[in-house]
């Protein structure tokens, strides 16, 4: 796991409750891509994929997944309170990464809750499902006005909580500096600072 080359963003919800199935990992670009594309549309909701790895760490066995790129959707149905990928937005996410990601895979998926919350609705966990079956895939929920969002990540034992969200390892770029703008995660490290004190 790149734990030297991140830092760890984590949300409140993480603490002694279930164990998730992979930690994530966003490289910087990836992450500039969902914070524009998210703001793009302040009405309606957007969304895309993120495309990336899936690894597993040869010294603990953990599992992992590196998010390096994103594709925003296209030919979706969209509206304040929902997003529908069509069979013509799947086409394009497949086409998309043979081209420009060859190797690469989808590991989740991201679309925004404008004036709602970070939470998965009921059609969000059919979707989840029904196109991102694998355990280590995930799902982003990002709240453009209040600039919030989080990782949903379904547990070891594969079941997905749909309020409860979890953090990330942003990828460090330019000499270490932060991207992350999403006021409802901390840093690991400030964490650990303000409790010893």
């Amino acid at each position: 796991m790149p734990i030297a080359e991140a830092q760890r963003w984590d949300s409140h919800y993480e603490a002694g409750r279930g164990q998730p199935a992979v930690s994530v990992f966003v490289t910087q670009p990836a992450y500039a891509r969902v914070y524009v594309h998210a703001a793009s549309d302040l009405d309606n909701e957007v969304g895309g994929v993120l495309v990336g790895q899936w690894y597993s760490d040869q010294a603990t066995g953990e599992q992992f997944i590196v998010a390096e790129n994103v594709i925003p959707a296209r030919y979706t149905r969209q509206s304040p309170v929902y997003l529908t990928f069509t069979k013509d937005s799947l086409i394009y996410f497949h086409t998309a990464i043979e081209r420009r990601y060859p190797g690469k895979r989808i590991v989740g998926w991201y679309h925004t809750h404008p004036r709602m919350d970070v939470f998965l609705s009921h059609y969000d966990i059919w979707l989840h499902r029904s196109f991102f079956p694998e355990l280590w895939q995930v799902a982003l929920v990002v709240e453009p006005h209040t600039s919030t969002a989080g990782f949903f990540i379904r547990q070891t034992s594969g079941i997905l909580d749909p309020t409860r969200y979890f953090g990330f390892y942003e990828m460090n770029g330019t000499r270490g500096r932060s991207l992350v703008r999403w006021q409802n995660l901390y840093r690991a490290r400030e964490e650990r600072e303000w409790n010893s004190l």
